[in-house]
C-alpha cells in the first residue's frame, strides 16, 4: 500500500501564518483541490456521528504554549474528560495546561532527570510522571502544590508508563533494562514485575483501551502484546525494518498503530494482521496518534510537520507545525483536541 501513496510535496500544504488556513499559490490551486475533496469525504465513527463532517475537514492551530525556561519535550496527554493537558520533558518539572482557560501551572517538585512520560488516571485528576532518576511521582493536577507519592524500585531509568482503563489503580512502569512493574496507586504498593526479550532501552508500554485486557510493548523492530492478567506473551507484531519508538491505541482497543522512523503500521488487534502502512519517505516519523473524530484518520508526528494520512483513500495532508521533532501527540475524544509536544519546546493544540 505505502507503493501506492501519492506524497504532497511539503512545501504545497500547509498553513498561513494566521493558523487557520492552508497557503495556497497559482500553481498549487489543483493540488489543494484534489486533497481537500479527499479529507472532506472522511467517514466519522457510526457510533458518534457529525453533521459538521459534511462542511468539510478542517485541522488548524488552536493555541500553543512555550515556558520561558524552556528546554526539549517529550511527552504530553490528557486528561480523560479533556480538560486538563499536562506535558513534560528535559526541564525535569511537568506542566498542566488548563483547557478551559488556557492557563499553565508548573508541578513545583522536580525529578532529579528528566521526565519521560506522562499519563493521567482515568475519570481522575490525579496523574503520573516517570523519570531518568528511575522513579515515578503521583500528583493531583487540581493541587499542584506537591506530589502525593513517589514510587522507588526500579534499578535503571524509567522510559514509560500507563494506568489500566478500567482497574485504575493499576499502574505499569517499564525501565531501560526491560522490566516492567506493576503498582497500586491507591494502596500505594509495588505489586510485582515482568521482564521478557526487550533489548537495549526497555519498551515503550500501552494498555489497550476500553477493556484494559492487553498490553502492548515495543521489543525492537517488533510489537509484543501481553495478557494484561496472566502476565503472558500472546504474540507479537512483526514486519518494521528497524526499531518501534512509538505506539497508541485507537479509542476502541481495535487497532494498535505502530512507528518507526521509517514507517507506520496499522494492526488488527484481532487477526494481528497489519492492515495499512505508509512509507516516511525521508521525512523520520516519531509519533502518532488516531484522530478523535475521525476514525479513518491518523495524525502522524514527523521533524517539524504533522502527517495527517486518511488511511482508507491512501492519502495524506501535511502541515508544518512545528520547528523541530514532534516528539509526541495526545488527543481527546471529549474534546476533538490533538495536543503535540516538540523539541522545539513548545506545546501547540490543533483541532
Amino acid at each position: 500500500m505505502a507503493d501506492n501513496m501519492r506524497h504532497v510535496p511539503k512545501d504545497s500544504m500547509m498553513h498561513g501564518e494566521d493558523g487557520t488556513g492552508l497557503a495556497s499559490s497559482s500553481n498549487q490551486t489543483d493540488d489543494l483541490e484534489d486533497v481537500k475533496g479527499i479529507f472532506t469525504q472522511l467517514k466519522i465513527s457510526p457510533s458518534e456521528p457529525d453533521p459538521a463532517a459534511s462542511k468539510g475537514f478542517t485541522f488548524s492551530e488552536v493555541n500553543c504554549w512555550r515556558p520561558a525556561s524552556s528546554r526539549k519535550l517529550v511527552c504530553c496527554n490528557f486528561s480523560s474528560d479533556g480538560r486538563i493537558l499536562a506535558s513534560a520533558g528535559h526541564e525535569n518539572k511537568a506542566v498542566v495546561w488548563n483547557m478551559d482557560t488556557f492557563q499553565t501551572h508548573n508541578l513545583p517538585e522536580e525529578h532529579a532527570y528528566l521526565i519521560t512520560d506522562v499519563c493521567f488516571r482515568p475519570n481522575s485528576t490525579q496523574m503520573a510522571t516517570s523519570a531518568f532518576d528511575k522513579t515515578i511521582k503521583l500528583w493531583n493536577a487540581r493541587d499542584t502544590r506537591f506530589s502525593h507519592h513517589t514510587f522507588s524500585g526500579h534499578k535503571y531509568p524509567i522510559v514509560s508508563l500507563d494506568i489500566h482503563p478500567k482497574k485504575t489503580d493499576l499502574l505499569c512502569s517499564c525501565d531501560r533494562n526491560g522490566e516492567i512493574r506493576y503498582w497500586n496507586v491507591t494502596q500505594l504498593t509495588y505489586l510485582g514485575a515482568m521482564k521478557s526479550d526487550f533489548g537495549q532501552d526497555g519498551p515503550l508500554v500501552r494498555f489497550q483501551p476500553s477493556t484494559g485486557q492487553l498490553l502492548a510493548a515495543t521489543t525492537g523492530n517488533v510489537v509484543s502484546i501481553f495478557d494484561v492478567d496472566t502476565h503472558t506473551k500472546k504474540y507479537t507484531l512483526q514486519g518494521h525494518n528497524i526499531s518501534v519508538q512509538w505506539l497508541c491505541w485507537d479509542n476502541s482497543g481495535e487497532y494498535l498503530a505502530s512507528v518507526s522512523e521509517d514507517q507506520v503500521k496499522v494492526w488488527s488487534v484481532s487477526s494481528g494482521e497489519c492492515t495499512h502502512e505508509v512509507s516516511s519517505n525521508g521525512n523520520a516519523f516519531y509519533s502518532c496518534v488516531f484522530h478523535p473524530s475521525y476514525t479513518n484518520l491518523l495524525v502522524i508526528g514527523g521533524y517539524q510537520s504533522l502527517e495527517l494520512w486518511d488511511m482508507v483513500n491512501n492519502q495524506i495532508m501535511m502541515v508544518q507545525a512545528h520547528e523541530g521533532i514532534i516528539a509526541a501527540l495526545a488527543q481527546s475524544p471529549v474534546t476533538g483536541m490533538v495536543a503535540s509536544a516538540s523539541h522545539d519546546k513548545s506545546v501547540k493544540l490543533w483541532k
